[in-house]
């Protein structure tokens, strides 16, 4: 744990690319080959799950300090993050605890099966003898909260560095249904068949925003199709069996059933790039529809019929078993297209189709045309562009419509986290319903650190009341909020829930008499909803 501290030390004080790299890097050629594939794990997100209710840690915390729990309780807002908190907030250890960070990841599994009492005895027995930076890891690890700062891709490009490597084939090894438990470093990252798992999914290629394509050269250069507003997914048939994976490297297999018969239509060594989307009468659903299967690893038959599901293919990334990801899109697409005409319309699958059209003028009317479609807009590639990994510049941009807006005033403020934590940046805003306000979202991302700065000064000098964190001020600040999508939603005071909320801008210009309407909301949820 003392070296990866060490190591978490030097990534916290540095905002350089190459200190990080060079710190990882020589992490991984002197740490143990466990503590090695741990921290591979917890830099990737498979971090292990909480051991503890956040409460109890509170309250035994304030206990070990002998200070009450209601001083804590107002440290916390201003300090920000909950596990720096008790850190601080504990007496100084009396130990230099030299154990490994597999022995304290192992410690959190012991925890994990104990009673209340086993567990504060353990708690607090670490907590005595970790030194102050282990002890926060501890925490955090206790929490199931544990982020840095730190890219699995500048994770894998230190991972490629230490073990010689190259990194695109380390990127693949990284991927995958994998924990410390069911692996070995030497399987994992040593191993000469990245391809062992047949569950393995190959590394996403990513699109960058475009906003003037006219810049872009001829059309003729390029591949349009729409930008499917659903589930970005992998759809996997090897070794007889068939794997869908989510964009987030989430398996995902289990929420689609439906995609189960695919195996009988498409051959086996088959890996298709695609978009999951609930679809009924050769038509995409919205969204929203969607949204009723996110989250659930079983989905009851009612809505398997209310919200059935297709993918929408549009990429080909390796047939008949061999990766074909070097091949220009337009053979990939060619060879896409000869391969879904095998399969009966019946089939849960569809090609997306190319969106056609002799300018980028032309190209603007159809993206215009995006939300009536469910679409988010287009995606423009390089006909002769190869399959890479991650997000590149150059031969794949996404050319999004423009976000639905609403003008609203801010009626709440709460501080935010981490570097954050002494400024108002997470608010509550609301329309007008006659003459009353009601709440309908909450945005905390948008504005500058400089107008953050701006209100959070507002914000101390004319605080109404506190509840907590949070604090009631007028209703005198008017915000634009952008936002993707809009529903209804009975545990809204409003009735709506938007999608992606943030602020767009702070309108200076604008009273608060003049903000929309809940019944404009209304008018855009029998719209778009």
């Amino acid at each position: 744990m003392k070296d990866f501290a060490a190591l978490f030390t030097a990534l916290d004080q540095t905002t350089k690319t190459s200190f990080k790299v060079a710190a990882m890097a020589s992490y991984f050629r002197t740490a143990s080959d466990q503590d090695k594939l741990w921290c591979i794990a917890l830099f990737s997100g498979r971090r292990p799950r909480r051991v503890i209710m956040t409460t109890l840690l509170r309250e035994w915390a304030a206990e070990r300090a002998g200070l009450p729990l209601w001083l804590f309780e107002e440290c916390y807002p201003i300090v920000g993050d909950l596990a720096e908190t008790i850190n601080l907030f504990l007496p100084p250890s009396t130990g230099d605890e030299e154990r490994p960070l597999t022995y304290w990841i192992n410690e959190l599994k012991r925890l994990s099966s104990l009673d209340d009492d086993g567990r504060k005895t353990g708690i607090l027995n670490a907590w005595k003898i970790l030194p102050q930076t282990q002890r926060f890891l501890f925490i955090k690890l206790l929490t199931g909260g544990f982020r840095i700062g730190v890219s699995q891709k500048l994770m894998t490009r230190a991972l490629a560095k230490a073990t010689k490597q190259d990194e695109a084939v380390l990127t693949h090894k990284l991927m995958g249904n994998w924990t410390p438990e069911t692996t070995t470093w030497a399987d994992l990252i040593e191993a000469d068949d990245p391809t062992a798992d047949l569950s393995r999914p190959y590394p996403f290629y990513l699109a960058y925003g475009v906003e003037d394509v006219n810049q872009l050269g001829p059309t003729t250069d390029w591949f349009i199709d729409r930008k499917w507003d659903g589930i970005r997914g992998q759809l996997i048939l090897r070794g007889g069996e068939h794997h869908l994976w989510s964009r987030g490297e989430d398996l995902i297999t289990d929420r689609f059933p439906e995609l189960a018969q695919l195996r009988d239509y498409l051959p086996d060594g088959t890996v298709i790039d695609g978009e999951i989307l609930a679809f009924q009468d050769e038509k995409p659903l919205s969204f929203n529809t969607l949204q009723k299967r996110i989250g659930r690893k079983t989905v009851p038959k009612k809505l398997l019929t209310q919200a059935p599901v297709i993918l929408m293919a549009y990429d080909l990334l390796e047939l008949d078993g061999k990766d074909i990801r070097d091949q220009t899109l337009e053979i990939r697409r060619n060879l896409l297209e000869k391969l879904l005409k095998s399969a009966p319309t019946s089939a849960p699958i569809r090609l997306s189709s190319e969106v056609t059209g002799s300018s980028w003028d032309d190209f603007a009317r159809e993206r215009a045309k995006s939300r009536d479609l469910n679409a988010e807009g287009l995606m423009l590639k390089r006909r002769d562009s190869r399959y890479l990994s991650g997000r590149k510049k150059g031969d794949w941009w996404k050319w999004k419509i423009d976000p639905l807006t609403v003008d609203a005033v801010m009626i709440y403020a709460q501080a935010g986290s981490g570097r954050r934590a002494n400024l108002f940046t997470d608010f509550t805003f609301a329309v007008k319903n006659g003459n009353d306000l009601v709440p309908f979202t909450k945005a905390y991302s948008g504005l500058t650190d400089d107008e953050f700065r701006q209100i959070t000064t507002w914000v101390k000098r004319n605080t109404l009341q506190r509840f907590g964190p949070v604090r009631s001020v007028p209703a005198e600040h008017v915000f634009e909020i952008a936002f993707e999508g809009i529903q209804a939603s009975p545990r809204h005071k409003s009735g709506i829930a938007l999608r992606f909320p943030r602020m767009l801008r702070w309108r200076h210009d604008k009273p608060a008499d003049e903000i929309n309407t809940l019944d404009d909301l209304k008018d855009m949820l029998r719209t778009y909803g």
